[in-house]
């Protein structure tokens, strides 16, 4: 962000709403988003589309035009890889159809971690996991501010370095989507497909190459918390690959992270055509 808070765009193209992990409603974001003086504001909720509407309701009131959008949470045997959906039919049977598996599959992975971290000696109680999630795409991020409110941990970032990211103790594999077939997934939705945060990814390049193949249509360069030289070594990648580069802030509401607030990334205005543009050739 700049000194002064001001927002280093018009456009954000990654955030989330209490539809999975983040702590306002879609509403809520649209509105801040107004303020802040945002015209383009995509709502990628991780493995769900269901505030999707009230978003697009809102920013039609407000004069913020929503995108919509999901984020798709795949493995791969070196860990996980996310992948951003932007301009996707998001009433498309198939994709509704697959991501109640999803829902599912994220109830019985948190119930899991949650049996772990008692066996860690950090006894928490599901339902109250359940409850802060209120209906929403239950994830870690939820089980993360449970272990932040009952002294485990010291903040959510805490929680998933220390326990619920890869590799650590409490971490508890999702169902198996991959990344290939979450590219076909958006695709199969009319929508261009993204890399999110594609520093969290083990071997970058080579996942990025098998993406490519694939179909993919863009990579997150823009990403709030990354730093003046990592966003240049991305956007080299994405001019060797011939792929959009985007960004956003990866949002999830008020004092959630550090460095990732409302329109913390200096997304182009031009990103969002481009992303239109893929995602008709989808189609």
């Amino acid at each position: 962000m700049a000194a002064t808070g001001e927002p280093l765009s018009i456009v954000d193209l990654h955030t989330h709403t209490t539809a999975s992990d983040g702590v306002i409603s879609p509403a809520e974001l649209v509105a801040l988003a107004g303020q802040r003086g945002l015209r383009f504001l995509a709502v990628t909720d991780h493995d769900s589309t269901d505030g999707v509407d009230e978003a697009i309701a809102a920013g039609q009131r407000l004069g913020v035009t929503v995108i919509p959008g999901i984020e798709l949470g795949t493995e791969t045997e070196h860990g996980e890889v996310h992948l951003l959906g932007y301009f996707i039919d998001h009433r498309d049977p198939v994709l509704q159809e697959r991501l109640t598996e999803f829902r599912e599959g994220r109830e019985r992975r948190v119930a899991r971690i949650v049996e772990r971290l008692g066996e860690l000696g950090m006894p928490i109680d599901l339902g109250e996991v359940q409850r802060l999630a209120a209906g929403g795409s239950i994830g870690r991020a939820h089980v993360a501010r449970v272990m932040v409110a009952a002294g485990y941990v010291d903040s959510v970032d805490d929680a998933f370095e220390r326990y619920l990211a890869f590799g650590r103790p409490a971490y508890v594999p999702r169902p198996r989507l991959t990344p290939r077939e979450a590219v076909a997934l958006v695709h199969q939705a009319g929508g261009a497909a993204v890399l999110a945060h594609p520093y969290t990814v083990t071997d970058v390049e080579e996942t990025l190459a098998d993406l490519v193949a694939a179909g993919l249509d863009g990579i997150e360069v823009y990403y709030a918390v990354y730093s003046d030289e990592q966003r240049d070594a991305l956007r080299d990648l994405a001019d060797r690959y011939g792929l959009i580069p985007t960004g956003g802030s990866d949002y999830h509401g008020p004092g959630q992270q550090e460095g990732r607030e409302l329109g913390a990334a200096p997304v182009p205005l031009e990103t969002v055509e481009r992303l239109r543009q893929a995602a008709r050739r989808t189609r």
